[in-house]
């Protein structure tokens, strides 16, 4: 048996469990528990108390900085087949995290180091990645990428906006990485498990591979800097 994955997500969780302890001293008691307090309240709490906020963006700044090992600096990612953070909504991202803690979304990695995460390090971080900026990248391929519009007009915008922006309940996906992109999709579709969503796994078995390509194209070259 190949032990060599679930060493490395012990020793992330190990390392991160250092940075946390380092990071977190000054939290009161209450919130490293993420078990007992509710992510979102405590996120529309920092947004209604400035000084709260600027605390948990200072521990999410730290956080993040092991979080770039994947997700790049400022989670701008480097890998194609990692997604960007940057700019992504907080609430967006704080969902994704109960999902790998759930195991409604299944990744070895994420699901231990959420586990090392307090409650505030989580809304730290979320907030953190949703104040950066995340630079565009033109199309490749425009004559795909119009195929890929006129079917994301038709099946995609409801959910993630005219211009792929999302918001609180739907990923921000405009300039996020093609590979990435193609990936979840097609994981959609299979219904592998990897990603639960009904929505996405009945719109998804409506188009075909070449279909999810164009509409990946489109996508991936959206404008990723307009406001949220």
């Amino acid at each position: 048996m190949n032990i060599r994955p679930r060493f490395l997500v012990y020793a992330a969780i190990l390392a991160l469990g250092t940075l946390v302890a380092t990071s977190g001293q000054a939290q009161p008691e209450t919130a490293r528990s993420s078990a007992n307090v509710d992510l979102q309240k405590r996120l529309l709490q920092a947004k209604d108390d400035p000084k709260l906020a600027e605390k948990l963006l200072v521990s999410g700044a730290k956080v993040a900085t092991f979080c770039a090992n994947c997700h790049g600096a400022q989670g701008n990612s480097l890998n194609p087949t990692i997604p960007n953070l940057a700019a992504q909504h907080p609430t967006f991202l704080l969902l994704q995290l109960r999902k790998f803690a759930d195991g409604t979304r299944r990744n070895e990695f994420m699901e231990g180091m959420i586990k090392a995460l307090s409650a505030d390090e989580k809304v730290g971080v979320a907030l953190f990645y949703s104040s950066q900026t995340l630079p565009g990248k033109p199309s490749t391929n425009p004559t795909l990428a119009a195929k890929g519009k006129d079917i994301f007009n038709k099946n995609c915008f409801r959910c993630h906006g005219d211009n792929g922006l999302g918001d609180e309940n739907y990923a921000r996906i405009a300039g996020q990485q093609s590979e990435y992109l193609k990936l979840t999709l097609q994981r959609y579709k299979s219904g592998s498990g990897v990603r639960v969503d009904p929505l996405m796994a009945a719109n998804t078995r409506l188009l075909s591979d070449s279909d999810l390509d164009a509409v990946v194209a489109h996508v991936s070259s959206l404008p990723s800097n307009a406001p949220k």
